[in-house]
Formats: C-alpha cells, structure tokens, sequence
C-alpha cells in the first residue's frame, strides 16, 4: 500500500536533487509520485516547519497515542530500530516535505497501516543555518 497525505509537499532544491538520484532504487514507490510533484524551494527559503532530509521529528500515532521521535534519513544511515527512518520507506516518504500539524498514513511492514500526526520538529537542519547537509 502507498502512503497516503494531506497537504502539499515542499522540498529544498538540495533535497529534490539528492532524492531524484535514488529514483532507480525508488521505482514504484510513493517517493517518485512526490518528486514529481513537489513544490521546490532554495534551501534558506524552506520554512522551519517543513520535515527536510534529516530532519528530528515528533509523531504521535491517531490509534494508540504513543509519541515517537523519528529522524529522516538515506538508506545508507537508516536504523528503525534507534528511530532512524530511511526516506525510500513508506513512513519516510509520508513524512518528507510535510509540515508541522499534518497528518500521514503509511503501510508498516508487517502489512498494518498507520497514521500519525507531525507534533514539532525538534530540528531541522536548514532552520539551524546548514544547507550543504
């Protein structure tokens, strides 16, 4: 199953350009729908609210309440386990470009689907003055 969001989707031009190179690796994903259809911004322009590539970030799951800091990353630097989720991954590509408030639906791998709401980012790079990252 795809992901599914509400809103648009923004993304820096240093992120659309590192993702587009992964698009052999995405094929049939939601990341190639979202590439095409994104809005892109310069990196110092891309407000502080929007989930960039490794972006820090608090979810809380619709079902169960549960908080849980997720930190957006390429699949070389991917470790669910410590909460390091890659971007080619369902949740990964719901999450990337959204902002603050929004609501995403993925498919987990086990075959369930879940819904979290974006609570905060507790950082983002480009808001902290890096835009090479």
């Amino acid at each position: 199953m795809s992901s599914l969001v509400w809103g648009e989707c923004l993304l820096t031009e240093l992120d659309h350009a590192r993702l587009s190179k992964l698009q052999d690796a995405a094929r049939g994903s939601a990341l190639v729908a979202l590439l095409a259809e994104a809005d892109i911004v310069p990196s110092q322009r891309v407000p502080a609210d929007v989930v960039t590539m490794y972006s820090q970030v608090l979810v809380r799951d619709r079902a169960s309440a549960q908080v849980s800091k997720l930190t957006l990353c390429y699949p070389a630097d991917a470790e669910p386990d410590t909460g390091f989720i890659s971007v080619l991954s369902p949740m990964g590509a719901a999450l990337i470009g959204r902002r603050v408030g929004e609501r995403v639906r993925s498919a987990l791998p086990v075959g369930q689907e879940r819904e979290l709401v974006i609570e905060t980012i507790l950082f983002q790079p480009e808001a902290s003055g890096d835009y090479t990252s």
